[in-house]
């Protein structure tokens, strides 16, 4: 394994600018990328949303400019219900996959795997350059359906058949829009399997001398097991996209039943299953859900460790529930369709595993609140963030007990009640570790200090704001608002719009608070303090070496480990409380 690692830098420095900051080889620029990228996108994704709330409270208000986004869309400046669709569909499709996934996963993974467990670079360094760029331009794919004559898609995120299989007499965007974002999802999955292989390589076969699985840092044993994922996950999207588009534009019939009529269109196709796409499409989706969690997990168990100073209960048992919940996700995607006329007894299958993944979630829930208790903790930023994580996980993560029953989900299933959950759980509390990452790791990424001060106001606002946004989505549910409406003018919905004017005011603010972060984030990598070369007093390799790391992390020496990676609270021959994983001395409880 020792050999493994000296051998993978087989290129040498960048010597040009494209070398070292286009197309390059070295992970740390790669998940740099992957990290503009994300913040792209989310950017992106935040203004659409500020488009579909702004339009739900008042349909038919015009909204300054947005015929220039799309002039079919919004004649007038106003919002037809089908652009609406369609906004929501590409929302949905940008934070889920060019967010959720890469920024926890692709980019902190890329940039601190290979440093935490002691390799020059990643096992395959050109396809780790080509699953980005693979990425972006499934990127490119999916915001060109802006621009072609039909626009985006209105078949949602998850692009359910027969509406995205029968082309365009299914309504507006269902052209070369559904086909684009076909091709985009595609190329999004080969980017996936090419990065999934290699995480899984570099932490098999490049781990430093010493550094054995059970010493290795919680966060990279979070991207493995989130690779081992992926790696599954990704080659069953893969395919069955190919055969959405082969539906579209080669006369297959893999998703369209025969007999169907279409804006008085009988359709050319006989012999699919719409519900085939649902099962292919929700097997890869539940998997997702915590291919964008589980990172996030990984990244907060590590920071609360460091901020309390003392090893979690037991980082083992994490270590084990992460992998039971790798391993149960593929076990519930059923549950995503009680409503699709599936058999009770089919839906009581899937109702069970469902309610046993939440066994080692509430462990891990329980390990991290039991480790807190008496800790004296060290109020940073980014610890804020990883107890803000811990608070929207859990809030999100009760809602889904409720719908993990068929009798409950059947009736909550197409409301705002799903929206609230799993905006919560996967999106906010995602987005939570992102931000804790981003604060804990920006001094090694660059050198600098962000502002504490702006930190900590970005922190309050943004957990304020997404309860206040998403708490009241449950209630909205509960009352029966259906979710993918893009007006309430039924008698019932009247009255729940000042819940929705509250929430689109909550969205405003919130979405402006991000600004602050994005200033601190671009000011500080310019005109930020000099960072200390530990300043947080962490153990785990990346941060025994230069702030940022050299183009091979170690400078041409190779780490040897001796110590598990939470030697907190511990007296060393140095005399502090931590011992670094690759310092020889002796330690002893304090």
């Amino acid at each position: 394994m020792a050999e493994a690692a000296a051998h993978v830098a087989q290129h040498g420095p960048p010597t040009t600018f494209l070398r070292k900051y286009v197309f390059s080889v070295d992970h740390k620029v790669i998940g740099k990328q992957y990290y503009g990228l994300a913040l792209v996108a989310v950017f992106v994704g935040m203004f659409l949303s500020w488009l579909m709330r702004l339009h739900l409270i008042n349909p038919n208000a015009p909204i300054w400019g947005l015929h220039l986004l799309s002039a079919v869309g919004a004649p007038g400046d106003v919002m037809t219900p089908e652009y609406y669709l369609s906004l929501l569909t590409m929302h949905g499709t940008l934070m889920v996959f060019f967010v959720l996934t890469n920024a926890p996963f692709a980019a902190f993974g890329n940039y601190f795997l290979p440093i935490q467990i002691g390799a020059e670079d990643m096992a395959f360094p050109r396809f780790n350059m080509m699953s980005f760029w693979t990425t972006f331009l499934a990127f490119c794919f999916l915001i060109s359906a802006f621009f072609v004559p039909d626009g985006p898609p209105i078949s949602g995120w998850t692009a359910y058949a027969p509406l995205s299989a029968v082309g365009s007499d299914a309504g507006p965007g269902l052209g070369m829009g559904q086909t684009l974002w076909g091709l985009s999802i595609f190329t999004f999955c080969i980017g996936s399997l090419l990065g999934a292989l290699n995480f899984i390589a570099t932490t098999l076969d490049l781990r430093a001398k010493g550094m054995t699985l059970s010493r290795m840092p919680i966060p990279s044993w979070a991207w493995f097991i989130t690779s081992c994922i992926a790696l599954l996950a990704f080659a069953v999207l893969l395919p069955a996209c190919l055969l959405l588009i082969l539906d579209r534009v080669a006369g297959t019939s893999f998703f369209i039943p025969a007999g169907l009529v279409i804006s008085d269109k009988l359709q050319p196709h006989a012999g699919g299953s719409p519900l085939l796409w649902q099962h292919l499409f929700w097997f890869f989706g539940h998997p997702e859900v915590y291919i964008a969690i589980l990172p996030s997990m990984g990244i907060v168990s590590h920071i609360l460790i460091n901020s309390m100073r003392k090893p979690l209960l037991s980082h083992k048992v994490v270590i084990n529930c992460m992998i039971a919940i790798g391993f149960l996700s593929y076990m519930v995607w059923g549950h995503h369709m009680f409503v699709s006329g599936m058999n009770p007894y089919s839906s009581l299958e899937f109702t069970f595993p469902t309610l046993v993944i939440t066994i080692p979630a509430t462990i891990l829930t329980l390990i991290w609140l039991a480790s807190l208790y008496g800790a004296k903790l060290r109020i940073t930023t980014a610890s804020l963030f990883a107890l803000g994580f811990i608070s929207m996980f859990v809030s999100g993560g009760v809602s889904g007990l409720f719908l993990a029953q068929p009798s409950i989900d059947i009736y909550l299933h197409a409301t705002y009640f799903v929206v609230g959950h799993f905006h919560m759980v996967m999106g906010v509390a995602s987005l939570f570790g992102v931000f804790a990452g981003t604060y804990f790791w920006f001094p090694k990424m660059t050198g600098h200090m962000m502002s504490e001060t702006l930190g900590k106001i970005h922190f309050w606002i943004t957990f304020v704001g997404a309860y206040c946004i998403f708490m009241p989505f449950h209630y909205l549910g509960l009352a029966g608002n259906v979710r993918r409406y893009s007006a309430f003018t039924d008698d019932f919905l009247l009255p729940l719009i000042p819940v929705h004017k509250f929430i689109t005011y909550a969205a405003i603010l919130t979405g402006l608070g991000q600004m602050i972060f994005l200033y601190n984030l671009i000011s500080s990598r310019f005109k930020g303090a000099p960072a200390p070369e530990n300043p947080w007093d962490c153990t785990s390799l990346e941060w025994s070496v230069p702030s940022p790391p050299p183009w091979d992390n170690f400078g041409g020496k190779h780490p040897v480990v001796y110590h598990d990676p939470y030697q907190y609270n511990v007296k060393g021959e140095s005399g502090r409380d931590f011992v670094m994983q690759t310092s020889s001395e002796r330690v002893a409880e304090a």
